[in-house]
């Protein structure tokens, strides 16, 4: 008889390590935001839990690796915190450098901007997984254009760039807009999302520009 094989548990927000016996989950942080106080629950639960790891991600969360099936419920219940939407067919996370909030390059208040994109999207059901990027400047620290979804300040404001990703096969995100108030700049978010959305393409926003054109891609969001 051949043993079921554990994976990645959905509804739990809990990923199958390397072991193929222990999990790993990452609270959800918006924009990477902490206190003292999640810092130190964090570690508490971490202790309890005797944890093989805490790592920092590329999504600006803190991930508990080797957690137990078992202790999986238990360990939410005493973080007191939502799942970072790491797995699943989503906006899988909502990346935000300190911008003008405390970084003496920022042009544009990333922070807000991340903010209010991650309240209202993260972990919205998607037909392909996308992910956003706010960064206050040109230096990009956000790594916004290989982002789905990506702004960048400047002294005019945002600029918004779609179809970025990294991975095997990186791709540098298209510029659609210059120029954003943050309003604009989340009215266009809204335009891209409902876009594909609507069109329920299973490819990530960069392959289904490739496959139709950039221009027919701007006219289809409306923007």
């Amino acid at each position: 008889m051949t043993e079921n094989k554990k994976t990645d548990l959905l509804e739990k927000g809990a990923i199958i390590q390397r072991d193929g016996e222990t999990y790993a989950i990452a609270p959800h942080t918006p924009a990477g935001l902490l206190t003292p106080a999640i810092l130190r629950n964090i570690a508490d639960v971490a202790e309890k839990y005797d944890l093989a790891a805490i790592k920092i991600s590329s999504s600006q969360r803190i991930v508990l690796i080797g957690l137990k099936e078992e202790e999986i419920d238990s360990a939410w219940k005493d973080l007191n915190m939502d799942p970072g939407a790491a797995i699943g067919v989503c906006v899988r996370s909502v990346r935000a450098c300190p911008g003008t909030t405390f970084c003496k390059r920022g042009k544009q208040d990333s922070m807000s901007l991340g903010l209010k994109l991650d309240e209202k999207y993260h972990g919205m059901a998607t037909p392909a997984k996308m992910k956003l990027a706010v960064s206050g400047c040109t230096l990009s620290c956000s790594e916004s254009l290989i982002r789905d979804i990506g702004f960048v300040g400047d002294t005019n404001g945002f600029k918004c760039y779609v179809g970025g990703s990294a991975g095997a096969m990186p791709r540098i995100g298209d510029l659609v807009a210059e120029g954003l108030s943050e309003e604009e700049a989340l009215a266009m978010t809204e335009k891209i999302i409902c876009y594909m959305k609507e069109k329920n393409s299973k490819k990530r926003i960069g392959k289904y520009i490739d496959e139709i054109g950039l221009d027919e891609f701007k006219t289809g969001a409306g923007i």
